[in-house]
């Protein structure tokens, strides 16, 4: 069962974004080898912290499993909620049989340089101007996601150098270097800005991790190459990042000068102007989903916000859009799902083991990574982002646990 865990976390990050409904396989996967637990009742390593992360799932999926209720929504639209109950489950398989702390890096790597093979083809081939995934993930999820997995490789680096192999390290060192440049390619050819908001902070999260480990050439190298990859990159016409950002300072151009919502820039600052409207009407229930909509309408009718906004049902931030829809629960069960992870990683970042710490920074980074990701795109409302979330969480958090008890003997 541990090899059938570790394939399943390797497909988590091998296949989401390059298969129709590819985020979906690994979770399944998992959800479904929990039925074993019922013939085998092995024992499960159990504390008050897992306690707190099945609360934490527990009650956001109740949460939004209300607000689908509350807005008549239909059955293909509790996907994500689905999968977050199924979570539990999956989280109970994972520590009964720990999968091998090597498949995550494996499936990130793999899952990144696929990404990415798949956007430059999609880009540079097939003639498109963003990449994305086979219309189930839209370039905004594709390219964040990619990003995130890319990132996960050069986390992984401390695992790999950490081993106690004889022979291998820098293969395995190539490999997730090749899958760190693969994912930051795959978000570029998505040509999604709004994950870019978050690359810095998750090197700031690398560096808490791994920066006092490491020699003053070793970072002036780092530094040069990530100041000088993007700037090869930007001055590169064919992946047509110049004109993504140009078109940033364009979009704030004609909205603040001719009020222009008409784009990705006007649009969401009149989304969030709308929400905070509506938000000290209702803060403690919330409106749900068509009471928004309604509320919406309405605004538009008084020539209070723009009509444009009529073909968007979200508001292009998690936090705004939870608290719009679902209250005041719904904001703090979504400040939870960011801070319980945060602070379970966080506090490894110092570990003297530098494997350990290797899985620190990549738990602490996915937090980091959504609360950025979710600034300008309601990131979380989408079954892609969701579902990655939730389970690269709990996946991190086993080999996490495993790893300390390894260290300990």
């Amino acid at each position: 069962m541990s090899r059938y865990t570790s394939l399943a976390v390797i497909l988590l990050g091998a296949v989401a974004l390059v298969l129709p409904y590819g985020y979906v396989i690994a979770p399944t996967l998992l959800a479904l080898g929990s039925v074993v637990l019922l013939l085998r009742c092995p024992r499960l390593e159990f504390g008050y912290r897992e306690w707190t992360i099945v609360g934490v799932l527990l009650l956001y999926g109740l949460v939004r499993l209300s607000e689908i209720w509350r807005s008549g929504s239909s059955l293909t639209e509790m996907t994500g909620t689905i999968y977050v109950f199924l979570a539990v489950p999956g989280l109970l398989l994972l520590l009964a049989f720990p999968p091998k702390a090597a498949s995550i890096w494996v499936g990130a790597a793999i899952g990144s340089i696929l990404t990415a093979s798949w956007a430059s083809w999609q880009t540079l081939v097939a003639g498109r101007s963003r990449a994305d995934g086979f219309g189930t993930v839209d370039a905004i999820q594709f390219g964040n996601l990619s990003l995130l997995l890319g990132f996960f490789c050069l986390a992984g680096l401390g695992w790999v150098l950490g081993n106690h192999w004889r022979s291998g390290k820098k293969a395995g060192c190539a490999l997730l270097l090749l899958g760190a440049l693969c994912g930051v390619l795959g978000s570029f050819l998505s040509g999604s800005r709004g994950g870019w908001l978050s690359f810095p902070l998750m090197l700031g999260v690398l560096y808490l991790g791994y920066g006092r480990h490491l020699s003053r050439r070793w970072l002036i190298g780092f530094a040069a190459f990530f100041l000088i990859a993007p700037m090869v990159v930007y001055a590169t016409p064919q992946l047509g990042v110049q004109e993504r950002v140009q078109r940033i300072f364009s979009s704030y151009q004609e909205f603040a000068e001719e009020g222009d919502p008409t784009n990705s820039v006007g649009a969401r600052l009149e989304m969030w102007r709308g929400a905070s409207i509506l938000i000290p009407e209702r803060p403690l229930v919330g409106w749900g989903k068509t009471g928004y909509m309604q509320a919406r309408d309405i605004l538009i009718e008084e020539g209070t916000i723009h009509p444009y906004l009529e073909n968007f049902d979200h508001v292009h931030n998690d936090v705004l859009d939870a608290w719009l829809k679902r209250g005041l629960l719904g904001l703090i069960t979504l400040l939870a799902l960011y801070l319980v992870p945060l602070c379970l990683f966080a506090r490894h970042l110092r570990s003297q083991d530098i494997q350990l710490r290797a899985l620190a920074i990549a738990g602490t980074a996915l937090p980091i990574a959504y609360i950025g990701f979710g600034l300008t795109q309601t990131f979380l409302v989408f079954d892609s982002g969701v579902i990655m979330y939730i389970f690269w969480w709990m996946v991190i958090w086993v080999a996490l646990c495993q790893r300390k008890r390894l260290s300990i003997y």
